[in-house]
């Protein structure tokens, strides 16, 4: 018996802290365990909803500005090919005979 719990490994997931015990010759997971949520206060709760909805505003104003900028650089540009039609001169028409 101590020669197979010996070929047991136990993980502990980073993320979510649950518990897996893994057969080290099968590489299989004998049995998992998840551990129980930490319950957060309403305070809690509330700083991280204001945070995620500043961050919201704060993405919003951030592409708001890109797109303001694309608009401009694309006038920019409409102008410079405007202006450079006036120094192209016109084709003169071919006679055909």
């Amino acid at each position: 018996m101590d020669e197979e719990q010996e070929k047991v490994f136990e993980v502990v997931c980073p993320c979510c802290q649950a518990v897996i015990w893994v057969d080290g010759r099968t590489g299989g997971v004998v049995k998992s365990e998840r551990t129980a949520k930490k319950k957060e206060s309403l305070d809690d709760l509330l700083i991280r909803e204001k945070k995620k909805k500043d961050g919201f505003a704060t993405k919003f104003e951030a592409t708001a500005d890109l797109e303001k900028k694309k608009r401009e650089l694309a006038k920019e540009k409409f102008a410079r090919a405007f202006g450079n039609i006036d120094d192209i001169e016109p084709e003169k028409p071919r006679n055909e005979d």
